[in-house]
């Protein structure tokens, strides 16, 4: 509520992002909506797929389809954008843009306060898109770094890591990306049938793809009753790799599943992978699904990033393997099988560090405190 009784309403804005994605559709939309603000929520409903109802949450909850910005496709989108923008963003008291390409849609725009959440290292990112011609990624990548620094003087920024604040002037508020731990969980590796392992998350080449099929394979080989799930989204390359691999009976693609159901998943699982490449985006971000094996019990299995490595090994909840290593990606998940008491410590040891520092029912607080502020400011 404002000052005066009114309710506050927002428009949430994504062209890139599933409109299930756990950070927006289940942590701050769900927070604004349960402190009784009103959301207008535009995202590519139709491009992923997505009917109404499978998003909708409540008559509070209003939904805006859009184009999906794809590849080199985005035109379509930003236009799309900057129309909604101009017609409908003065009905609310604040716009919360989750994609950086849309502050190109802001200019000469009359607007309420426009909030924009950093995901990631923008500038950074540039190599890790595969449509964008490598020539051109340097001169992107400086050219993202400079729009960001003119979007710091005419937005207002919440950051989802404490290192994005080095590359802004002025210190902006940190909502780090965080999972609602559950109070219990089961003991790691006590799912019935075969030891199952997880991967949660967007499915690329440098999110380790290839090293997790190769994983699968030697498990294989040896004659390992060990099944692997991988669940989400995946670009074309990593989409024809998973299929054969599925149709090979290495391991279980299920796609892109919803936040409840695939922390389901996680119940009981042997482990947890993340095993994100050596690449400049991933060296100054913590992978959220490292958070989410820990609040859930599940033992980490990770490649030796910073904010990654230092978590797992400071907590004593997982394991560090080697980059591009698929072998010691096995002999981690072999060794976690036939040590029960080790896996149940590393467990234990994860969720109750998710329980003390990463639990979102404090984060969300923080989140909407800020929104509050500057939709009155």
């Amino acid at each position: 509520m404002s000052s005066s009784g009114r309710r506050r309403s927002v428009l949430v804005v994504t062209v890139v992002h599933h409109p299930l994605d756990a950070r927006i559709r289940f942590r701050e939309i769900a927070a604004l909506l349960d402190a009784g603000w009103q959301v207008t929520y535009a995202a590519p409903l139709r491009g992923y797929g997505l009917a109404d109802d499978a998003v909708r949450l409540g008559s509070d909850l209003t939904l805006v389809d859009l184009p999906r910005a794809l590849g080199r496709r985005r035109l379509a989108a930003l236009r799309a954008v900057r129309s909604l923008l101009s017609r409908r963003g003065r009905e609310h008291d604040l716009v919360l843009l989750h994609d950086p390409e849309l502050l190109a849609a802001l200019p000469g725009l009359r607007l309420p306060p426009v909030v924009w959440d950093v995901h990631e290292d923008t500038a950074a990112a540039t190599s890790l898109k595969p449509w964008l011609p490598r020539p051109l990624r340097r001169v992107v990548a400086s050219s993202v770094t400079a729009a960001e620094r003119l979007a710091e003087r005419h937005t207002h920024l919440i950051l989802a890591e404490d290192l994005y604040q080095q590359r802004f002037r002025r210190p902006h508020v940190v909502v780090a990306n965080t999972v609602t731990v559950p109070d219990t969980v089961s003991a790691a590796g006590s799912a019935s049938g075969p030891a199952r392992v997880l991967y949660i998350g967007h499915l690329t080449r440098a999110r380790g793809v290839e090293v997790m099929v190769a994983a699968a394979q030697r498990l294989a080989d040896d004659g390992e009753r060990i099944e692997l799930h991988l669940v989400g989204h995946a670009d074309a390359t990593s989409g024809s790799m998973l299929e054969q691999a599925q149709r090979d009976g290495l391991l279980r693609w299920h796609g892109f599943v919803p936040s409840d159901q695939a922390k389901a998943m996680l119940d009981g699982a042997l482990a947890g992978l993340s095993l994100l490449r050596d690449e400049p985006n991933y060296q100054v971000s913590m992978p959220t699904k490292v958070v989410e094996y820990m609040a859930y019990g599940v033992p980490v299995v990770t490649t030796p990033l910073p904010l990654a490595a230092d978590l797992v090994r400071g907590t004593d909840s997982g394991v560090v393997v080697p980059f591009d290593d698929p072998g010691a990606v096995a002999d981690a998940v072999l060794a976690l099988r036939d040590d029960p008491a080790r896996r149940n410590r590393l467990g234990a040891n994860g969720h109750r560090a998710a329980r003390e520092r990463f639990d979102w029912r404090s984060q969300s607080t923080a989140f909407v405190r800020e929104m509050e502020r500057v939709a009155g400011g």
